[in-house]
């Protein structure tokens, strides 16, 4: 099962159609697909806008605690779990007789033999792989040792046993280091750029880049690394790991800084922000990320933003400040306007699509007409994409 922010359904099946991996709906933020090992692993590394990737260790129907350890005694977890690993245990239960979430993980624990978690920070990525040290890459990183999550569902009574393939969720991309207010998760970044159209070979400007996560999300795409090339996974401390199987994963992802596809890297890709320390994050981050020459970050206000000389029109993809995002500092309407009336004199033939967590402050851009080409949540914030066609089809 692969899982997702509610919204990026339709976007991670079209990656999963790309992957080659059939699949069909299961619910809100869930798609259920049959995988290989082979797709599993490049699941992991290549779904950008995926949150974790889940295999079904098995299912039954359990009315009473005496029936949940029969269930728990049946299962097989041997190819991805052994009892000497720490277990973490996500447990949730919807109109069942079992409603006891903490009883019945005190039961999973008994009947698997599973030991708790070690106390304390989780623990970080050791050895710098994205040059990023301190950045959470999955439970088995640090001094710690592995750790092996077990999502347990309880729908209508009927018991589901998942184990998780990703570790650390799929937005932690390996590089991120320094942060400016309210970052932008990796994986809504992604969604964003495929929702409003954009594709490597095509110019894009972040007037509101912040520590930089769409421009570097775009300039990794159009660098051809893999969401997932620098990080590690859950899956490695498999017992039926397969490293031959993986290495040949990895090494057909083009998982490196220098990985390139000649002349898609050309279209300029802009991050600006009014805000030095986000500036100077969005440097770091880009360089972690090994798109350091491949992003343009400057500082300044959207006052003074124009196009980059000589490209061709493209598209402004941005996160601009709303309410639920960062608080205070004026009328925030102020700023949609200023963009609004920035685009329409400077950027003419150019698309836009700003994600913002309030429709009214999309409005007050005065650009007309726009879509909503996406609903989705940003940690407990409903947000939406909201998208203007350039000439004949939106707003010059």
């Amino acid at each position: 099962m692969v899982v997702c922010i509610p919204g990026l359904e339709s976007i991670v099946g079209g990656e999963l159609d790309a992957l080659g991996v059939v699949h069909r709906p299961a619910g809100t933020g869930a798609l259920a697909a049959r995988m290989t090992d082979r797709q599993l692993y490049l699941a992991n590394a290549a779904l950008g806008c995926a949150t974790r990737v889940l295999v079904d260790a098995g299912s039954f129907t359990a009315r009473s605690f005496p029936a949940l350890e029969r269930g728990l005694a049946d299962l097989d977890l041997g190819p991805w779990w052994t009892p000497e690993v720490p277990l973490r245990l996500r447990v949730t239960s919807r109109r069942s007789k079992l409603v006891h979430t903490g009883a019945v993980e005190e039961r999973v624990r008994r009947v698997l033999g599973a030991s708790d978690p070690a106390p304390g920070p989780r623990p970080t990525d050791p050895d710098g792989r994205a040059g990023a040290p301190g950045i959470p890459v999955h439970p088995g990183d640090g001094d710690r040792g592995p750790e092996q999550l077990l999502v347990v569902r309880i729908e209508r009574d009927v018991v589901s046993v998942r184990v998780d393939s990703s570790g650390a969720p799929l937005h932690h991309r390996g590089w991120r280091g320094p942060q400016a207010k309210a970052p932008l998760r990796e994986t809504i970044a992604r969604a964003a750029l495929v929702a409003a159209g954009w594709r490597p070979g095509v110019a894009l400007v972040d007037p509101f880049g912040g520590s930089g996560t769409i421009g570097i999300e775009a300039a990794r795409w159009a660098a051809g690394i893999a969401p997932g090339a620098d990080r590690s996974f859950a899956f490695a401390d498999w017992p039926s790991f397969a490293p031959g199987t993986w290495a040949s994963v990895h090494a057909a992802l083009g998982g490196g800084p220098d990985a390139g596809t000649g002349d898609t890297a050309a279209a300029p890709i802009v991050v600006r922000d009014r805000d030095a320390g986000a500036v100077e994050a969005a440097r770091e981050n880009a360089t972690r990320a090994g798109v350091g020459d491949r992003v343009e970050i400057d500082e300044g206000p959207i006052s003074t933003l124009r196009p980059p000389e000589g490209s061709a029109p493209g598209l402004l993809v941005t996160n601009p400040p709303w309410g639920g995002r960062v608080r205070g500092g004026g009328d925030l309407r102020d700023v949609y306007a200023r963009l609004g009336h920035v685009v329409r004199d400077r950027f003419p033939g150019w698309g836009m699509a700003v994600l913002t967590g309030d429709d009214r402050l999309a409005g007050a851009t005065g650009l007309r007409p726009r879509r909503v080409a996406l609903r989705a949540r940003a940690g407990a914030h409903p947000i939406g994409l909201h998208v203007w066609r350039p000439d004949g089809d939106g707003h010059t």
